[in-house]
């Protein structure tokens, strides 16, 4: 069961990069506009919403809460779903879009990463992602009179916050499958 798990680390990693990515171009791009950082938000939903899904229906045979990751990849779908459907939202909107997302998908997180504490090997850099995703969320929903250069400060920052945690755990989880490979390796080779 635990190989299940740690064998995803690449989707893990992809998903950290792009969360980087994301966080990088809305810092670099302090001029984007509405419009922009809407598309681009959508793009970034999409692709983690797909991976999260996809994460979630590998591992249904093994894990009895699978649905909760699922759960989190179809409102991630979703939320990307309506940036494309709405694309002329006001900035307010997406300003409580985005934060409803991450309150959403970080509690998500949390609650996956402790039901299944016992085979995760870094269980807690998942619930401190779910725990920023749900600052972040609240944050936005607390201030959302803050200005526009700010607001977009603070994505870029969580996405990159988010990101680092995400390759790190992927790392890990990687680390942790190559540990466990040597263990089976050994534990099955033929006694002379």
């Amino acid at each position: 069961m635990k190989h299940l798990v740690t064998s995803q680390w690449d989707l893990i990693l992809v998903r950290g990069i792009l969360a980087i990515l994301f966080g990088t171009a809305t810092l670099l791009m302090p001029g984007i506009t509405l419009i922009a950082l809407v598309a681009l938000f959508g793009a970034y939903a999409l692709i983690d919403g797909l991976m999260l899904s996809v994460i979630a229906l590998k591992g249904r045979q093994v894990h009895a809460n699978w649905w909760l990751l699922l759960l989190a990849g179809l409102s991630s779908i979703a939320v990307s779903i309506m940036t494309v459907v709405w694309p002329d939202i006001t900035a307010k909107t997406l300003l409580y879009l985005i934060a409803a997302w991450a309150i959403v998908t970080g509690g998500f997180e949390v609650v996956y990463a402790i039901r299944f504490r016992k085979v995760l090997a870094s269980e807690g850099l998942l619930v401190l992602d779910g725990i920023l995703s749900i600052i972040f969320g609240s944050l936005l929903i607390a201030q959302p009179g803050a200005g526009a250069l700010a607001v977009l400060w603070l994505i870029g920052m969580y996405a990159i916050a988010y990101g680092v945690m995400l390759v790190v755990l992927a790392f890990r989880l990687r680390k942790f499958e190559a540990t466990l490979d040597a263990h089976l390796g050994q534990s099955h080779a033929p006694q002379s």
